[in-house]
């Protein structure tokens, strides 16, 4: 499979940063050569007419295959289903930085949307007017049903914006180590098998890398132990990364998830820089 990106979604609200969302979702459509599907959700007053048309004139999407679409309704379920109908491959959202306790457990509206969409969903944390300069992109090659879309994408993106770096972040097993200590090795022996476990692991991240295009991107294969949501976190932070790539979970996040956070659930809930959750049902 390939990561593909022919329609971009972005679900557009009357807000302060409404305008500032439009155009980091117009110049990512006009690097991607894709049409932009804006969705509103709202009744279709005369006031809101007004006051969205003025945010599309101002985001100034001249040049940009776009259309609108109007729906009144619960406002995920009406995003998630014109993404369905219009065969959506990336929707954009906006996201706050930080949700406070309520939200964590009921969700908010991106939140719900970064679950529930059957297409890949990029959250935007403080979007700016201004075009903006991605220095570092990190991807989490850990395995999963869509790792390889994962590392596609965090590549495609780096090498749009042409990054200086793309750090990929595996986790290092820590089995083979508690075995190792349960066996009595001296240090040595548990530094030497330490070793050849982030060998093994690295090593399985250069043989997904060689079939993806990344010319011109400087790599750095870096590897955690730990939480790895948690850690994950902490190194965009350290990295001061614009963008981390994930690819979502085989199943759907439950209550389970959230009483005992899924590494989805935690970056969310503590979202380091902008997120992309790689999904593969549009993905050829």
């Amino acid at each position: 499979m390939a990561i593909v990106v022919r329609k971009i979604g972005l679900a557009v609200a009357i807000s302060p940063t409404a305008v500032a969302l439009l155009k980091v979702a117009a110049r990512l459509s006009l690097s991607l050569k894709a049409e932009l599907v804006l969705v509103h959700i709202g009744k279709q007053t005369s006031a809101e007419k007004e006051q969205l048309e003025k945010q599309l004139q101002e985001a100034n999407l001249a040049g940009i295959s776009h259309k609108l679409i109007w729906r009144e309704g619960s406002v995920v379920s009406e995003i998630l289903d014109v993404c369905h109908n219009q065969s959506i491959d990336l929707l954009i959202a906006g996201a706050l930085k930080k949700e406070n306790l309520l939200q964590t457990y009921i969700g908010s509206v991106a939140r719900q949307i970064m679950r529930k969409a059957n297409c890949s969903v990029l959250m935007v944390q403080n979007p700016t007017a201004a075009e903006q300069s991605i220095q570092n992109v990190v991807v989490n090659a850990e395995e999963g049903p869509h790792t390889t879309l994962a590392l596609q994408a965090a590549c495609m993106f780096a090498q749009l914006e042409k990054a200086s770096w793309l750090h990929i972040v595996r986790e290092l097993k820590l089995l083979g180590l508690t075995l190792a200590v349960n066996e009595q090795r001296n240090e040595e022996e548990y530094a030497e098998i330490k070793q050849e476990l982030v060998r093994d692991e690295i090593e399985q991240v250069e043989k997904m890398l060689v079939r993806i295009p990344h010319e011109g991107l400087k790599v750095n294969i870096k590897m955690l132990s730990g939480k790895s949501g948690f850690e994950l976190a902490r190194f965009a932070e350290r990295k001061k990364a614009e963008l981390l790539v994930v690819s979502a979970p085989r199943e759907r996040l439950m209550l389970l998830d959230r009483l005992f956070p899924h590494d989805l659930e935690y970056i969310f809930g503590n979202l380091p820089c902008n997120l992309l959750v790689v999904k593969s049902r549009k993905h050829e």
